[in-house]
């Protein structure tokens, strides 16, 4: 059987057919779109949130969590980026103009965005203090490459899957909490960029001969 949902991604649950006769449009199963597109994606974690929600009672870690997203959320928007989902206490997200012709514009977009929210954790900071709540720190990874659209046929959200977005995931530790870093990828698209200062802080093992470099993001 296959189901085509109103973006054009078609289910198909032809190869469970076999194995379980019983499936049905109501299962869970995934599509790909079938077309690669190159973006910056991003991820913005909060740190040591399982720690901190634990002495703030479960009336306040609803709000504790929301101010922190929606304001997340609120920057991204103002940058051009767009949320991909929300895992918990953190935000992955990418940049669409980092796929068209003008691309530059797409990877400002995505270092000032990350620059911005790490301005903002003063103002996140008192906001929270206000409502009787503690500080929040966070992390902020990026990276650029190659990454396949997908859907779920209970979701009207598109996700996606890729190299950059494992890759955020990855070296999101190695940026100091209120810190933003990049991927080697990025890197060696955006390092003659005159407004920026990187600095190589670490490597990732990619489990092949080379290691992946990891850049600190400051502006000059």
């Amino acid at each position: 059987m296959n189901f085509l949902d109103k973006d054009g991604f078609s289910f198909s649950d032809d190869n469970y057919e076999n194995t379980d006769p019983d499936m049905n449009p109501a299962d869970y199963m995934v599509a790909f779109s079938g077309n690669t597109e190159n973006y910056c994606v991003g991820l913005v974690d909060m740190v040591n949130s399982t720690k901190i929600t634990a002495t703030i009672g479960n009336g306040n870690i609803a709000r504790y969590y929301q101010i922190f997203l929606n304001s997340m959320s609120k920057i991204l928007s103002r940058f051009g980026g767009f949320v991909i989902k929300n895992v918990g206490d953190c935000l992955v997200y990418y940049f669409p103009e980092s796929s068209k012709s003008n691309r530059k514009f797409g990877f400002m977009s995505c270092l000032e965005c990350s620059l911005a929210m790490i301005e903002y954790h003063d103002t996140i900071c008192k906001v929270l203090n206000q409502e009787g709540l503690p500080n929040v720190d966070y992390r902020i990874s990026a990276d650029y490459g190659s990454v396949v659209l997908m859907k779920s046929n209970n979701s009207e959200t598109v996700d996606m899957i890729g190299p950059p977005v494992n890759m955020c995931s990855k070296i999101n530790y190695a940026a100091s909490p209120n810190g933003t870093v990049i991927g080697g990828d990025l890197y060696s698209m955006v390092k003659g960029f005159s407004d920026y200062r990187f600095k190589e802080i670490d490597n990732f093992s990619l489990g092949f001969k080379h290691l992946y470099p990891i850049y600190e993001v400051h502006r000059k």
